[in-house]
């Protein structure tokens, strides 16, 4: 398995159990309004980042190979749902706005796991 293959593997599990991990979390130490962020904001991401890998690996994939103006229209209609919802949410006080934010940073940390421990294996491999 290549490195591209690693990383989006383990991105995509990691998602998983951040967003589970962080979403019970919640729902056993935080206000309701606070937990309902966390668990909005880790789906919207999570699916989000399921939907921009599918539209890529067809796009990308011969022989089917689409044009970069499908994928931007594809990026952009995502853009704008996920916004749409989170301005619903917000504007209607369904969720907490740092309880969302907590919830939509679990992508970004479950990349920075998977940078952290590629350096790690990088390093380990210069060492020895």
């Amino acid at each position: 398995m290549n490195i591209q293959e690693r990383l989006l593997k383990f991105v995509t599990v990691t998602n998983w159990i951040l967003f589970f991990v962080t979403g019970i979390a919640g729902l056993i130490i935080a206000p309701p309004d606070f937990a309902r962020g966390i668990i909005f904001g880790g789906l919207i991401v999570t699916v989000n980042f399921h939907l921009l890998h599918r539209t890529l690996k067809k796009a990308l994939t011969p022989p089917y190979l689409s044009s970069h103006n499908v994928v931007i229209a594809k990026y952009y209609v995502r853009f704008i749902v996920s916004g749409f919802i989170i301005f619903v949410l917000t504007a209607k006080h369904y969720v907490n706005p740092f309880g969302l934010f907590i919830g939509l940073s679990v992508v970004v940390v479950s990349i920075v796991l998977a940078t952290m421990l590629e350096f790690k294996k990088l390093f380990r491999k210069e060492v020895f």
